[in-house]
């Protein structure tokens, strides 16, 4: 921070830092400077001069622009004066000139800074009786975003972020004078992953979002802080309904996170909360494939005694749980205490054999927070596309390297992240041990790599699975690689939304509440006391050993929490069988999925907006997610279904609110004690407190270790990996999103096409190690040479599963 420095700002002293930009310094000493092309994340530009103020520097008195001026110690400022006053009305005189005077149908109507402004510094009435110019109206520049260009007064707020921040210059000025607009290049939409923040931070009506366009005016709205439910890196949104209906969310600038962008999925991934598929009332399976409704009660008693029977039978090992990272903190850890305490079973696991060790997500040492990348002198990216699959921490990323941080990324294919990159590695997976070997010696091309990692000054490494065919063990051998570096540390990749606030709660064989193992004898003895019941030091099976399990016979029945192994696991004909082969399957979701179609039991959740609690992202921060809305017929939130479980079994998990679960989890949870409820409302903790506390403790401090993996090799490997829009049930159920499904294609090098005699386009029958698909070619010259690169998450393409070979047959 810059040392501080004496202004006088409207007659008064004031000590502000120094060199920031006056505009800010005198927001913060509580004096509004109107503006309309400043925004606080952007560079500053000085286009819309609707900011002029007074400026005397010893030379007197001057008119300038406060967005551009930095503060100097003896600046004199005068905000008000009849000059500043004069220039502000001329400013808005000519803004007008041409904005159509259309405020009662303009969706901006009523939060429109432009409307605010001219009634607070405007000049009252317009000499300009000319006729206005017109343009086509509205016209669409993607499928989420309309543009009016009559309403646009050219502040370029729209065009910067794109270019700065985002890096897709999709949308930007064209022609000149009068003629001045926003426009679209031709046969290229703005189909950016960001193209709703513009929408926000337009200041008129220029740009409108289709999901929201005519739907409510913000009078009529009910707004509450919460965290986007859609990835791990736990944006703070602002969730708005009207008449019990989810309408719209917005950013909240929370500098930890997101500082006030969004990803569109995140922004306009709600409308699946109001479908009208949702899950209203339990189902019983009728045993013909078809599911009848009943009352709570039948289906508990139904459940019970199955239950019942089966622990009778078989043991309590005999049942198992899946899945825990859609809901929140306290639904996660009465799941656990569900299956734990009161069925007797450590079969559970968050993750679907696409993530990696619980232990290294939960616990890796030592652990980077989102904002150590702004202070990092290196960052190394070896993961998941995180612009596909983590798009916020993208943007951090990005902004990172243009202010000055060394970047480099690992990834078999191009990512968004290479043109800001000082390198971008690439290599077939399966041969990721032979390139980390490398990296680490720094021979050959790769001196100048490891010569950067080793210099001084903070490293953070951003370590995951670059895709599904990756051993996930490659990933603990790049974080202890990174561990070694001078002043590093790690962030673990995750996808799933609250995947980490579900292994904290002990949604893992290997893990207990709280950052604990359950190889630890003190923290057995501990949860046993707290929940008057011996914890088994038995580690379960996780979901890949359950899917086994059920197909095997060892496991007899499980209960599927939000999780969908038949469209998510590698292999959806082996999930898919062990549901079938299973004697009881319960299945706890908002919707009918692949997997609860196969359900004994179907019983409705209440989900986000719905229900209140916290999670935990993927730097380990806790964050608060509010209710606002009410689920639709008898759905009820999860932790509230587990209790009545846990009654209709004989016994109780103490569930009685969201705030009361809590304050078990903070007193129960080693790394989660001393941070209360209050805490994360008000105050500083609104922007989320980093776990654990200043009282909390970590029993469990994971340190990765390479084990030394051997490289492995394919005549041509498969990159299977996930996309921003895919498949996935709430995505499907958001009509503005699914249609942005990108579909599966087989990518290949086109040096690899030559080779392979593959041209562009044409159809091929993709074979993995679990299936097949019929997928259109496309050339890709990022992609490294002998790969297929084949998107996951779309309905075509998965189920080809997790092997590293894979073939290609052209079809005539």
């Amino acid at each position: 921070m810059a040392d501080p420095v004496t202004i006088t700002l409207d007659g008064v002293e004031r000590e502000v830092e120094g060199g920031s930009l006056l505009i800010q310094a005198a927001q913060d000493e509580g004096t509004y400077i109107p503006r309309f092309c400043w925004h606080p994340r952007m560079k500053p530009v000085g286009m819309c001069r609707m900011c002029l103020v007074e400026v005397d520097t010893g030379r007197g008195p001057a008119l300038t622009t406060s967005c551009t001026v930095p503060c100097s110690d003896g600046m004199v400022v005068d905000t008000k004066s009849d000059v500043v006053k004069k220039a502000q009305e001329g400013v808005l005189e000519f803004l007008l000139i041409n904005h159509p005077l259309d405020c009662p149908v303009c969706d901006r109507g009523g939060e429109c800074p432009l409307q605010d402004q001219t009634m607070a510094y405007g000049p009252g009435e317009s000499r300009f009786v000319e006729e206005k110019r017109h343009f086509e109206k509205p016209i669409e520049i993607s499928e989420l975003v309309l543009l009016d260009r009559e309403r646009c007064i050219l502040c370029a707020r729209c065009t910067r972020f794109s270019d700065e921040v985002s890096g897709d210059p999709l949308i930007e000025f064209q022609e000149r004078g009068n003629y001045t607009q926003v426009l679209t290049f031709p046969n290229e939409p703005f189909r950016s992953y960001f193209s709703g923040n513009t929408v926000q931070i337009c200041p008129v009506g220029a740009l409108t979002a289709r999901p929201y366009r005519f739907r409510a005016r913000p009078w009529d709205l009910d707004a509450v802080e919460s965290t986007c439910p859609h990835c791990a890196v736990g944006c703070t949104i602002s969730v708005q309904s009207s008449q019990n209906q989810v309408l719209r969310f917005l950013g909240v600038d929370n500098e930890p996170t997101n500082q006030g962008w969004l990803c569109d999925k995140g922004r306009f991934g709600f409308e699946y909360i109001s479908s009208a598929e949702r899950l209203t009332v339990p189902l019983v399976s009728n045993g013909s494939g078809d599911f009848e409704e009943t009352t709570w009660s039948v289906a508990m008693a139904v459940i019970a005694e199955w239950l019942q029977d089966l622990i009778a039978e078989h043991g309590p090992d005999s049942v198992a749980g899946i899945g825990g990272t859609r809901g929140t903190n306290e639904d996660a850890y009465t799941f656990g205490k569900l299956l734990r305490a009161v069925i007797g079973t450590n079969h559970i696991d968050a993750q679907l054999d696409d993530g990696l060790n619980p232990e290294f997500l939960a616990a890796v040492t030592p652990r980077a927070t989102i904002p150590d990348l702004d202070e990092a002198a290196t960052i190394l990216v070896w993961g998941p596309d995180l612009k596909e699959e983590l798009p916020v921490l993208y943007l951090r990323v990005r902004q990172a390297a243009q202010n000055g941080a060394n970047l480099v990324v690992v990834h078999p294919r191009g990512t968004g992240l290479d043109d800001v990159a000082t390198h971008s590695l690439s290599y077939v997976p399966g041969r990721g041990p032979e390139l980390l070997e490398s990296l680490r010696s720094g021979g050959g091309d790769l001196a100048a790599v490891r010569d950067l990692v080793m210099a001084e000054g903070p490293v953070v490494g951003l370590v995951g699975r670059t895709g599904l065919t990756e051993d996930p063990l490659l990933a603990e051998g790049v974080a202890a690689f990174v561990r070694d570096l001078p002043g590093a540390k790690i962030m673990p990749l995750g996808r799933r939304s609250n995947l980490f606030g579900a292994l904290d709660m002990g949604l893992a064989p290997s893990l207990l509440p709280g950052r604990a193992t359950i190889a630890s004898a003190e923290a057995r003895s501990d949860l046993s006391v707290e929940w008057a019941t011996p914890i088994s030091e038995t580690v379960g099976r996780d979901a890949a050993g359950i899917i086994a399990g059920l197909n095997e016979g060892a496991v007899k029945g499980v209960i599927l929490f939000g999780a969908d192994p038949v469209r998510d696991f590698s292999d959806p004909a082996s999930a898919r069988a062990a549901l079938e082969n299973a004697n009881l399957v319960v299945a706890i979701d908002q919707f009918l999925t692949d997997s609860s179609r196969l359900a004994n039991v179907v019983l409705p959740a209440e989900g986000f907006t719905e229900t209140e609690g916290t999670v935990t992202n993927l730097e380990g921060r806790l964050q608060k997610v509010a209710r606002l809305v009410v689920g639709p017929g008898q759905s009820r939130p999860p932790w509230s279904i587990f209790e009545d479980l846990a009654l209709s079994l004989g016994s109780s998990i103490g569930a009685v609110s969201a705030a009361a679960i809590y304050k078990e989890i903070s007193e129960v949870a080693p790394a989660y004690r001393g941070i209360t409820w209050d805490q994360l409302e008000w105050g500083p903790g609104r922007e989320g407190i980093v776990v654990p506390g200043e009282s909390g403790e970590q029993p469990l401090r994971y340190v990765p270790v390479d084990i030394g993996l051997d490289s492995r090799s394919a005549r041509l490997a498969l990159h299977s990996a996930r996309t921003l829009y895919d498949d996935g049930v709430h995505v499907r159920h958001s009509l503005s999103l699914a249609q942005l499904a990108p579909g599966a294609f087989a990518f290949i090098n086109p040096a690899d096409g030559a080779r392979l005699g593959i041209a562009d386009g044409v159809l091929a029958r993709v074979t993995g190690s679990s299936g097949s698909a019929d997928l259109e070619v496309r050339h890709d010259a990022t992609l490294a040479e002998g790969v297929v690169y084949v998107p996951a998450n779309q309905e075509e393409a998965w189920g080809l599963g997790d092997g590293l070979e894979v073939k290609l047959e052209v079809l005539t």
